[in-house]
């Protein structure tokens, strides 16, 4: 980093339903009208307790106790910053070593200044100034630092002084998104990377099975190979099949991103509920996954498999 451009203030900068006909003849007078909307915007739980044994994160004052001083050693220097990609924030600063940066609301941008000591500066340790360096999407010019109560130079974009968080262990990882209501993933610019709620239905690569779909909470979709399409979807999953392999609730057609829209629908279970279809065929989550891109699922009893865009099963025999 160099000293020109360390400075204490900086320049900051339902829906539409496809009308489909009887493509799967489905029940007469049957739309994807009312099409439910699943919540995906993540929001980091709020009552993190700090990993040392300290005040909650989310409790008291939002971040750790007041007025104490620092009491940890430098974090890990920062490295070549760049602007990575996440699929619910758009784009998010990251360090030299993938780890995100953070921003806290209490801090203040003109003058830069952090608000986070003692057992906070624990929990969110500030990052570094001497090192860092503008990597691939980020402005060198947003680059500068603050002095700490403690002598110590912290990194700020934009002015806003950066942080990482002590529970993001792997490159990539957002566990501080949202915590306490005041701890936000920083953007390139300095400003707050804001959730953008996923599809209801779209296709992420899977490193094993290719494209695949998965729902808007990034949660693999699978196909029940004893169900039917013809003349009309039906599930052959009912009772504790169904507890296991959730039906996936009706999107809208334009709530979807890269599958395939011919027979993209729902239909009325026996039991009376809406289950969506991906080329007429239903499709389910699977309770074993328990996190965005688990694909568990994938083969179980030689019947479930994940679904292409076209509905397709990934990785079934003859498939």
């Amino acid at each position: 980093m160099k000293t020109s451009w360390r400075t204490a203030s900086l320049v900051a900068t339902a829906a539409t339903v496809l009308a489909l006909t009887t493509a799967c003849g489905q029940d007469s007078g049957t739309t994807a009208a009312s099409a439910a909307r699943n919540a995906g915007a993540t929001v980091a739980a709020g009552d993190d307790v700090n990993p040392g044994g300290g005040t909650a994160i989310g409790s008291g004052n939002g971040y750790g106790a007041d007025g104490a001083q620092d009491s940890t050693a430098p974090a890990t220097p920062a490295g070549k910053l760049t602007a990575a990609s996440n699929p619910e924030l758009g784009k998010v600063l990251t360090d030299g070593s993938g780890l995100t940066l953070y921003r806290f609301d209490k801090d203040t941008a003109e003058p830069p200044k952090s608000n986070c000591s003692g057992d906070c500066a624990t929990t969110w340790p500030p990052v570094p100034a001497d090192d860092a360096t503008a990597g691939a999407g980020v402005d060198r010019a947003l680059l500068g630092e603050v002095t700490r109560a403690d002598g110590s130079r912290q990194l700020t974009i934009g002015g806003r002084p950066a942080y990482r968080y002590a529970k993001d262990v792997n490159a990539g990882d957002v566990n501080g998104q949202g915590v306490g209501g005041t701890w936000f993933a920083l953007a390139p610019n300095g400003k707050k990377a804001k959730s953008s709620p996923m599809p209801g239905l779209s296709v992420r690569k899977d490193p094993k099975l290719g494209d695949i779909v998965v729902d808007r909470q990034g949660m693999t979709v699978y196909r029940f190979m004893k169900d039917k399409a013809w003349p009309k979807p039906v599930s052959n999953c009912t009772g504790a099949c169904l507890e296991k392999w959730p039906a996936v609730a009706p999107v809208a057609a334009d709530d979807t991103a890269g599958v395939k829209k011919k027979g993209l629908m729902p239909f009325t279970r026996t039991d009376g509920t809406r289950q969506m279809t991906v080329n007429c065929r239903p499709v389910y989550t699977f309770s074993g996954d328990k996190a965005p891109g688990d694909t568990n699922g994938q083969g179980v009893g030689g019947t479930w498999y994940a679904v292409s865009p076209d509905g397709e099963p990934v990785g079934a025999p003859g498939e």
